[in-house]
């Protein structure tokens, strides 16, 4: 019997000579990641067990990401326990405000995570990375305590989904619109503990930016992982980082053909359109034709989700010589400082604030409710984000609606749910 990718990374990571779904395993971890709301208990943490040093300091990641630049007293304080707990004990990627970026943007694009690592993150959308072909999951703030301190972590072995993507994709469709279509066939508990695989020949032409769209959600289908098998768009994008840290393609890891999965899913991208996840679950997912009559107050661009530069640029693409809608607040946020830099060279950040949006430095911000754009009660917003649970954005008298950038720019104008075809 064979194993899948997820399987062939976990066991690569443990002493063990076989695993099987449903055993509790021991692994090494290549990187572990907290962020400024989630470190800081690690933290206190790391210090109660009276924990000396940390087991790699170039293998423990802090970025301050989520109410940072801080918003108030309390986020200053738990940004600032990261950048002491660093300088103590000699933590080689901790990235300060400036150098920062929303964290799951910002460790591929410098090359911390490869193809074939083993990544545990006290933030859920630590999946992200199975888009680079990593084993990559979120655990609790006591469970990265105890990755810093000893490099490992327990865990569960997942069993397997595969989800088979044939066709040809559609205009104005993209990784988001799959990973949507997906939660909205399965529901927000359909894979739930399992590892989610995504392959075909639609995946193999995805750009490396859809790829980590897909994994970044999910985790909204309940999963463990999101893996896509390594490839030439994998090795491209590896080599493009030039990262002298960690030199080389990872390991390539592809699931054996008689791999076990626990359920296969077939799915022809000709027939999936621009998709929304309405409100209040991502699961909620409807075409964008059937809720275009929906009035918005905010249009959030941006997230660990879809805040890469080719979103910027479809999103620009759509708003270029337009304006946004009156009444209407636009709030467009890269990823990291180096698309923020790319936005501002390539002149799509003079689209933006030209079409009445603003363009702020990178943060998660208002994805979790954060700050610049909270909902007040009664509002609307639809936003390239991941999550639109009750209260997710602000007030719980309010409502998220999650969607590609491309419908969100188009919406920004329109001033309601819009398809991009609509605008242009």
């Amino acid at each position: 019997m064979g194993y899948t990718i997820t399987e062939k990374i976990l066991l690569k990571h443990t002493k063990l000579k076989k695993i099987h779904p449903g055993e509790f395993i021991d692994v090494k971890v290549d990187l572990c990641l907290g962020n400024d709301i989630t470190a800081p208990l690690a933290i206190e943490e790391f210090e109660h067990a009276g924990a000396k040093k940390v087991f790699d300091k170039k293998r423990v990641v802090l970025v301050p990401d989520h109410f940072a630049p801080a918003k108030d007293m309390k986020s200053a304080n738990h940004c600032k326990m990261l950048a002491d707990f660093a300088k103590k004990y000699g933590i080689k990627n901790y990235f300060e405000i400036g150098k920062m970026g929303i964290e799951h943007a910002l460790l591929p694009e410098m090359g911390l995570v490869l193809p074939g690592d083993l990544v545990v993150g006290a933030d859920s959308h630590t999946c992200t990375y199975g888009g680079l072909g990593a084993f990559s999951m979120g655990v609790g703030s006591t469970d990265l305590a105890a990755a810093m301190i000893s490099g490992e972590c327990w865990l569960r072995v997942p069993e397997s989904m595969k989800f088979i993507f044939t066709g040809k994709l559609n205009k104005w469709v993209g990784g988001k619109d799959l990973i949507l279509h997906v939660i909205g066939d399965i529901g927000v508990d359909g894979a739930r503990r399992n590892a989610m695989e995504f392959c075909g020949p639609v995946i193999e032409n995805l750009s490396m930016d859809d790829r980590l769209s897909m994994c970044n959600m999910a985790i909204e289908a309940g999963a463990k992982n999101g893996i896509i098998a390594p490839d030439k768009i994998t090795a491209k994008y590896v080599k493009s980082i030039k990262n002298k840290a960690r030199p080389g393609l990872g390991k390539i890891y592809h699931s054996d053909e008689d791999a076990v999965y626990c359920q296969v899913k077939e799915y022809d991208a000709r027939k999936i359109e621009p998709l929304v996840a309405c409100p209040n679950l991502p699961s909620n997912v409807k075409p964008v034709k059937a809720v275009k009559d929906v009035p918005l107050d905010q249009v959030v661009i941006g997230s660990c989700t879809n805040g890469r530069i080719s979103d910027l640029m479809i999103a620009a693409k759509i708003l270029h010589g337009k304006k946004v809608k009156q009444g209407v607040r636009l709030i467009v946020i890269p990823g990291t400082q180096k698309i923020y830099m790319e936005a501002v060279n390539m002149g799509l950040a003079r689209i933006f604030v030209e079409a009445g949006g603003i363009f702020s430095t990178p943060t998660c911000g208002p994805c979790l409710g954060g700050h610049m754009g909270v909902l007040a009660e009664g509002e609307r917003a639809i936003a390239t984000t991941n999550r639109n649970f009750v209260g997710r954005m602000g007030h719980p008298k309010s409502e998220v609606y999650l969607s590609n950038p491309a419908v969100a720019a188009a919406s920004a104008v329109k001033g309601r749910i819009a398809h991009p075809d609509e605008v242009i």
